[in-house]
């Protein structure tokens, strides 16, 4: 008789541990859906910020802004929504590069910027605009590139249209990768050399 009695609270002595360790899981493990990715949730968003960097080595300003800076901690990634930069340097022009949305990875080694790129390198004699909808920039090494479509524009009125480019700031020379078109305005030109004649 007392064998008989034994299975039936062995039985329920082992569902209330499994019922306990199933709780205790649930209540300090909630299940992550399959489909919820962590790495892409922020830590931190800011809206409407400007900042500059000064690199007194270099007598060196770099201004920014954005509209909104998302910092995502897994592969410490920060992203720019509506994002400008200007690099304010003696004895060299003013860079103004302004862009929809840019990326940095790892710090500010690599920057990348999408979507309506404009650069605009002041220059007393001579204005250049470049646009790209895409350009990674490598501030250490003073290099921006990219593998898309480009058009520069100079004050001019020359047009140079190619698919990739390098502006290397350091050398101030730019080398175009692939089918690269130029257009000059000649009407603009014969007016300059008829202005200079006088």
């Amino acid at each position: 008789m007392i064998r008989r009695l034994l299975p039936g609270p062995i039985a329920i002595l082992m569902i209330l541990v499994l019922l306990t360790f199933w709780l205790d899981q649930t209540i300090q493990h909630p299940r992550i859906r399959e489909d919820y990715d962590l790495n892409h949730q922020p830590d931190y968003i800011i809206e409407n910020l400007s900042g500059v960097e000064v690199a007194h080595d270099k007598a060196r300003q770099l201004l920014f802004s954005a509209d909104v800076l998302t910092h995502y901690p897994v592969g410490d990634m920060t992203d720019f929504e509506q994002v400008d930069f200007s690099r304010i340097q003696p004895d060299k022009p003013l860079v103004r590069i302004s862009a929809d949305y840019a990326e940095f990875a790892g710090g500010k080694d690599n920057i990348y910027l999408k979507g309506n790129v404009i650069i605009i390198r002041e220059k007393d004699a001579d204005k250049v605009t470049m646009k790209t909808e895409f350009l990674h920039l490598i501030p250490d090494a003073e290099i921006a590139k990219t593998d898309q479509p480009v058009t520069i524009t100079r004050m001019d009125n020359t047009v140079v249209n190619a698919v990739g480019m390098e502006l290397n700031d350091r050398t101030e020379r730019i080398d175009l990768k692939s089918r690269v078109k130029a257009r000059m305005d000649k009407r603009h030109q014969s007016a300059d050399r008829s202005s200079n004649k006088k």
